[in-house]
């Protein structure tokens, strides 16, 4: 499967997040032009201000699909620009919130030297300050009622990437779980075949996926 990068999008404007335990964010990204820099910890230019629950190797990179994109801006009724989402990445031709964790992907442009891997590791998980920037009511559980949530990467082959650039699957592990599944939790048996298989999943992802077998495991037995 290929895709395309329409956009890449890093920090804006840092705003004040509306919430009191992190007062600013980061949220409001926004596409720049040219090649950028990709590093271990993300975008050149980018960052977060949520550091407990944002960023760090396993959540390096956030990518949203066009098509979910659309989805949600012919059901509210107003363009959602490349950026709004927070992500980085703005692909389409791809699939992202059905893409399999631990999947890579290589990101090449027509003039860049280089190829940048990107691995799939993590569902983006809504927040309060997401509810906040959206301004619609109901937004978190909105969005988490959908499940298109985009997905989180590692950088795995560091690089540069730009608007154009095509992004090639070029892994996708035999446990086919996919970055949804591991949102929505409705399936413990594929998710016990995820920590079985996948050698190193992300810190918060191996610990959401063993509270919904635990909580699955609890209702069989109550």
């Amino acid at each position: 499967m290929t895709g395309m990068v329409d956009a890449v999008c890093v920090v804006h404007t840092e705003r004040d997040s509306g919430v009191r335990r992190v007062p600013r964010t980061a949220i409001d990204k926004r596409p720049v032009d040219g090649r950028v820099a990709v590093g271990r910890l993300g975008l050149g230019g980018d960052y977060v201000c949520d550091t407990e629950f944002h960023g760090g190797a396993f959540q390096a990179v956030y990518a949203y699909q066009r098509d979910e994109a659309q989805r949600w801006s012919d059901e509210l009724g107003r363009p959602l620009a490349p950026g709004w989402f927070g992500e980085n990445l703005h692909i389409s031709g791809m699939l992202v919130t059905d893409a399999v964790i631990g999947e890579r992907w290589h990101i090449t442009g027509a003039e860049a030297s280089d190829v940048l891997e990107l691995e799939v590791t993590a569902p983006r998980v809504p927040c309060g300050t997401f509810g906040i920037w959206a301004a619609e009511k109901g937004w978190v559980k909105r969005f988490t009622e959908r499940t298109d949530v985009g997905a989180y990467l590692r950088v795995n082959r560091t690089g540069t990437i730009a608007a154009g650039d095509s992004v090639t699957r070029v892994h996708v592990p035999d446990h086919g779980v996919t970055v949804r599944e591991v949102f929505a939790g409705t399936d413990p048996e594929r998710l016990r075949r995820l920590l079985a298989e996948h050698t190193d999943p992300a810190p918060n992802v191996a610990a959401r996926v063993q509270r919904f077998i635990e909580q699955a495991e609890a209702q069989v037995h109550s």
